[in-house]
């Protein structure tokens, strides 16, 4: 049975309502799209034209929404996006896969918490850097 705190924000995505993962809380979204996932954590933007292509969601740790109050707040959580997808690029360039996979979880584990982070499936992971679910596992 789907959460509904998750079927109502990818209804709120699909709407192209934008919003913002709330930066006081240590928490985050993982977007899941056709063939790959983006994440976006603490004070962040997502919905909006960003993702309306998104087919599903995790949410991660302490994680809470709210909405842009002004333009300056929308430009913010923009920036604060692309730092994430600027991340998760860096990751991307090691040319190893298990090296990306190693990478990833540490990042993870240090931002958030092993225990949080063990219970995001391998297969969604995988999708964040380009790899295989079992290269994943393997890094575990």
């Amino acid at each position: 049975m789907e959460d509904p705190q998750v079927s109502h924000i990818l209804t709120q995505i699909h709407s192209g309502e934008l919003l913002m993962v709330n930066n006081l809380y240590r928490g985050g979204i993982i977007l899941i799209k056709t063939f790959y996932a983006e994440f976006a954590g603490p004070g962040a933007a997502f919905g909006g034209v960003l993702d309306q292509d998104c087919q599903q969601i995790i949410t991660v740790g302490d994680f809470s929404i709210i909405t842009a109050q002004s333009s300056q707040d929308r430009v913010k959580a923009y920036n604060i996006r692309q730092q994430w997808v600027r991340l998760l690029h860096q990751l991307t360039s090691q040319e190893s896969s298990l090296a990306r996979s190693r990478m990833l979880l540490t990042h993870l584990e240090h931002y958030f918490s092993a225990e949080i982070v063990a219970q995001l499936p391998d297969d969604i992971l995988s999708l964040l850097i380009g790899v295989f679910p079992q290269t994943i596992r393997h890094a575990r």
